[in-house]
């Protein structure tokens, strides 16, 4: 009697916890939904905003988009109401790894006396600091002598083991040998190089192909150095790597299934970069009438960097003041000739906790664009340079569930942009005071 008693208590829990568990696994499939009440919606892609949006996001995705939409029953509800609502912010060029870099004494400094891991632990607070400041994603556009890092910050973030944007990395960028710091220390002393060096055709494509077998997702080279004015007025380079070897990194990288970022500044730099085929010109100070043609003829992006040129020009002296108000004209004639203008801020060549990369909003917006030029400057046009329009940059059924707010209408003051105060990504709330 006692064992059959036994035995059917046994059987009972066995049954009992069967049963929880097949609960818990229904509950843990479950879909997580939760719908956004938005005042005002900037889409990404429509000219004007919408008024009284339901946005209906289920795990990482927005499943629905409707104005005066009902909240459906039993649905969490996100009441952004009062708020102007837009897609995650795209950042087309940071480098998470730097933390200021006016002087070659900032630059020599982290290089010298951080480690890379302590570095890397820096990059992922700069990385916190981005997405609560409403970058859900961004391209990182080298890691200044951290080797790999920006890969494993990536595959951190991605695995939810920190929080930040969503990141494309450029791993190393390159140059001849030679031609970027450390230099000027003794031939003595073997010091940290904040690129790779890459030498010759076979040196080039040695160099794409190990960078992409680290897990880059872009390839990036420095195409020029040492700007100067001359006597024509243009803002002249001196432009490092022979054509033969900045097409051979072009073309492999293309061969990989690969983009290609050119650091550009200087006229010269931007000519051999075009010529060589690559995807996006970053900086572009220099860029002429005859080179604006071309890039606008060839589909190149352009990712100009403004807020850095402001914030390092001071401290640095020399011509880059005068580069500053040189970009700001190029900006305007780009502008009126459709020139495909992403939104990049260079961020780590200032301060991250020193400056918003929002600022480049107020920029493009004081050198000519409408608010919602700018805006889309810094979401849809940067989805499409990085491949991933059809998940990030807009808010619309299937995509990411990437979503930021304002308190204020960024249409009339677009410096709201900077005072982000509800930060969502894949559908997980990251920042949300409009409680």
């Amino acid at each position: 009697m006692r064992a059959s008693l036994v035995f059917s208590v046994a059987v009972m829990m066995v049954w009992g916890s069967a049963g929880t568990g097949k609960a818990q696994e229904k509950e843990k499939s479950a879909p997580k939904r939760i719908a956004v009440r938005a005042g005002r919606l900037i889409d990404g892609k429509s000219d004007t905003p919408t008024a009284n949006v339901l946005i209906l996001v289920e795990n990482d995705r927005i499943v629905s988009v409707s104005a005066g939409g009902a909240e459906p029953v039993g649905v969490e509800v996100i009441d952004l109401s009062k708020a102007t609502v837009l897609p995650g912010f795209v950042d087309a060029h940071t480098h998470l790894l730097l933390n200021g870099d006016i002087t070659s004494e900032d630059y020599d400094v982290q290089l010298l006396k951080q480690s890379i891991p302590y570095r890397a632990i820096l990059s992922a607070r700069n990385a916190r600091i981005a997405l609560e400041h409403g970058f859900t994603a961004m391209r990182d556009l080298e890691t200044e002598g951290a080797m790999y890092a920006d890969v494993d910050i990536k595959n951190a973030i991605a695995n939810g083991e920190v929080p930040g944007p969503r990141m494309q990395v450029a791993t190393r960028a390159m140059t001849p040998t030679g031609m970027y710091p450390l230099l000027g220390y003794s031939w003595e002393l073997q010091v940290p190089k904040g690129v790779q060096y890459v030498d010759g055709v076979d040196g080039a494509r040695k160099a794409v192909r190990e960078q992409v077998m680290y897990g880059a997702d872009w390839i990036k080279y420095y195409s020029d150095r040492r700007y100067h004015f001359e006597a024509d007025g243009v803002l002249h380079s001196m432009v490092n790597f022979t054509e033969e070897e900045a097409r051979t990194i072009v073309d492999e990288a293309h061969r990989l299934g690969k983009k290609v970022a050119a650091h550009a500044i200087g006229s010269d730099g931007i000519a051999a970069a075009l010529r060589a085929g690559v995807d996006t010109i970053e900086h572009g100070d220099g860029l002429t009438d005859a080179l604006i043609d071309e890039i606008a003829r060839k589909g190149v992006y352009w990712v100009p960097t403004i807020t850095v040129g402001a914030y390092v020009a001071p401290g640095r002296g020399g011509n880059w003041t005068k580069m500053v108000d040189l970009e700001k004209v190029a900006f305007q004639k780009a502008l009126r000739k459709n020139v495909k203008i992403a939104l990049g801020t260079d961020a780590g060549g200032f301060d991250w906790k020193e400056v918003n990369q929002a600022k480049e909003f107020e920029y493009y917006v004081n050198y000519g664009m409408t608010p919602m030029q700018a805006i889309r400057s810094g979401t849809s046009v940067p989805a499409e340079l990085l491949g991933w329009s059809d998940k990030i940059g807009t808010i619309e059924v299937g995509r990411w569930a990437d979503i930021v707010a304002v308190s204020g209408d960024p249409l009339k003051d677009i410096t709201e942009l900077e005072r982000v105060k509800f930060v969502m990504k894949s559908g997980v709330v990251y920042k949300n005071e409009l409680h």
